[in-house]
């Protein structure tokens, strides 16, 4: 069990170079056909362990980037994440004794990774396979059948190498089988590629205002985050004024304020400047006070020239024991511990499914971790969203790969919805980015910058957005269909 153990350990921490900020996502197939050999004639019973080596190997390098909160953080995140591929070993144990099991197994998964991206509270979807895909042929297979489909499709990758592996031995046909299948996986979709139509041209200005001090806490001086903020739109009015053409909208990051700008007079006033000089709608990024004392918002608000504040989306997923503490009020002890402490108000979620009007743009918005759920994006396009906003705060983790992380997601998004991306953050990454993926602009770390670009609106809405969502619950058909019929067979063999 130790060497299964030691296998498992080392195909998880290669899984992480699959993603930022190494980017080797061929590593990916061979990371889950080592998984797959460590729990290869293992019972359910035991299959967990080399499962969760392998999550341990995973998610404390993938997730490294929590040592940025403090070490406690870090290491509680991963014992938990590694917890569902501990689950994953011991299906994987069971399925692989059955029939069509390269399919079972690629299944359990994508089933695993939906059930970690939701659960407990509002999950952890950071180091979907899918996530991975932005540079690859794979990623052509975004619009069709979204991030859940793109995931099983690696996933089938990986389970099909280990089973031509095993079909090596004198079974070519099943060797020839295999080997086409993972050729079609490669390349049908872009035989097909998926073409988003183009509509109405805009000219988005993103601003990254910067963050003072070391560039690492937005709240060690958040007037003055604000303050750069407002100076940089009015800099951009002072362009617009000597001949350069005017934005459609301009996007502020989250925590562009930190307080609410609907209480705070001096705040108000800074954005009522801004908007004033440069007379288009700023899509700002506020925290906002809610219905309790205790309770806050995190808000993109639409604030037009000479009404202000007015259409407003609220982030739909808020980090749990990052911005509000579950279960507050039954366990009071909790709030007590380290940096716990600092969360003084419960920060509430969103349930918007509608875009946001902002000028001539439908903005699918997703504030930070948004960016990572299919929910909330998927819910907007269908809505008929033409545009996708991401607006982040990522100071805490300037200086390490969470950023470039994230961006790799908006990089996806992007593709699976068909839409340009406008990501907006208080000191990186901001960016622009095509329905290909592609980066127009990018702003440098810890820098002020506005990037102005004239793009379009992308109408419509890609199957990925009705297909995923099936596809999940197919996987859990899949995977319990495998189990039911195992159970069956090995009950009948016992008779």
């Amino acid at each position: 069990m130790a060497a299964r153990a030691a296998v498992a350990l080392a195909g998880g921490v290669l899984l992480s170079a699959g993603f930022e900020p190494l980017a080797l996502p061929w590593v990916i197939p061979f990371c889950l056909a080592a998984l797959l050999l460590a729990t290869r004639g293992l019972t359910w019973r035991s299959g967990w362990v080399p499962g969760l080596a392998f999550g341990l190997g995973f998610c404390s390098t993938h997730l490294v980037w929590m040592r940025a909160i403090g070490p406690d953080a870090w290491v509680a995140l991963t014992l938990v994440e590694a917890a569902f591929f501990a689950l994953l070993g011991s299906l994987w144990a069971a399925l692989q004794t059955r029939a069509w099991w390269p399919l079972t197994c690629a299944a359990a998964w994508v089933a695993v990774e939906l059930f970690r991206g939701s659960w407990p509270f509002s999950g952890l979807p950071w180091g979907r396979l899918a996530y991975a895909s932005a540079d690859t042929p794979l990623a052509a297979w975004l619009p069709y059948v979204g991030s859940t489909g793109t995931s099983l499709v690696w996933a089938l990758l990986g389970t099909g190498m280990l089973f031509v592996v095993a079909s090596l031995r004198g079974r070519r046909l099943a060797f020839l089988g295999a080997v086409g299948a993972a050729s079609v996986a490669l390349s049908a979709p872009a035989v097909f590629p998926y073409d988003a139509p183009e509509g109405d041209p805009i000219r988005v200005a993103a601003v990254q205002g910067n963050v003072p001090g070391d560039g690492t806490d937005v709240l060690f001086d958040h007037r003055q985050v604000t303050a750069n903020h407002v100076a940089a739109t009015i800099e951009l009015a002072g362009r617009v004024a000597d001949g350069e053409a005017a934005p459609d909208l301009v996007v502020w990051p989250e925590n562009s304020t930190a307080v609410d700008p609907f209480v705070d007079s001096r705040v108000n006033r800074g954005i009522e400047s801004a908007s004033a000089a440069i007379g288009v709608p700023i899509l700002v990024g506020g925290i906002v006070e809610g219905a309790e004392p205790d309770q806050v918002l995190n808000q993109g608000i639409v604030w037009e020239p000479g009404t202000g504040g007015g259409d407003r989306y609220t982030k739909r997923h808020p980090v749990p024991y990052g911005e509000y503490i579950p279960f507050r009020e039954q366990l009071p002890w909790s709030a007590n511990f380290g940096r716990l402490r600092e969360i003084g108000r419960d920060m509430l979620a969103g349930v918007r499914k509608e875009p946001l009007r902002a000028g001539p743009a439908a903005v699918v918005d997703s504030i930070c971790f948004d960016v990572a759920y299919d929910d909330g994006i998927y819910d907007q396009v269908r809505a008929g969203g033409d545009l996708l906003v991401v607006q982040t705060s990522n100071a805490m983790f300037v200086n390490t790969a969470q950023i470039e992380q994230q961006f790799a997601i908006s990089r996806l998004r992007a593709i699976e919805t068909g839409k340009y991306v406008v990501v907006a953050a208080t000191n990186g990454v901001s960016g622009i980015i095509d329905p290909r993926g592609d980066v127009l602009e990018r702003a440098g770390v810890r820098t002020q910058s506005v990037l102005v670009r004239d793009i379009a609106l992308v109408p419509g809405s890609p199957p990925a957005m009705r297909v995923g969502p099936v596809l999940g619950w197919l996987v859990w058909l899949t995977v319990g269909a495998g189990l039911v019929l195992g159970a069956l067979t090995y009950g009948r063999q016992r008779e």
